[in-house]
């Protein structure tokens, strides 16, 4: 980005560097977290020994945050969200935050409106609609 032009994630200007970053969703950290705490559990009598604070933190947060718990679930919502050309930004923010309605999408993730996306109303309300019958069937 050059120095003029400010950031401005609504419109999907937050730097190249971020745009091309690989995002996680809560629940893909708490997976994530939780494999590497059983290697730890796996190498030490006592494990508590080897976690920090900030580890068991960190998986506390990312657990009571997770929207879908088990990794069949989170993969879905990945592809499901992955389908509607979203950049890992506008993936992640609706993948850890669901919302509901077409309208608290567009209100959390202005980005997606814009035209060149296509993600109509009814795209948006269908997309949520898959994210929702992932939670119900989990």
């Amino acid at each position: 980005m050059s120095e003029q032009e400010e950031e401005n994630a609504a419109e999907l200007k937050i730097g190249e560097e971020f745009l091309k970053a690989k995002c996680l969703m809560n629940c893909e950290v708490a997976l994530i977290l939780d494999r590497k705490y059983d290697q730890l559990q796996a190498m030490s009598s006592d494990p508590m020994s080897q976690v920090s604070q900030v580890f068991e933190k960190s998986q506390q947060y990312v657990k009571r945050f997770s929207r879908y718990k088990n990794a069949d679930a989170v993969r879905q919502v990945r592809e499901i969200l992955s389908r509607y050309q979203l950049a890992e930004f506008e993936l992640c923010v609706l993948g850890n935050l669901c919302p509901e309605t077409a309208d608290e999408a567009k209100a959390m993730v202005p980005s997606i409106t814009t035209k060149e996306r296509g993600c109509t109303d009814e795209n948006i309300e269908k997309m949520l609609g898959d994210l929702s019958l992932i939670k119900k069937f989990e």
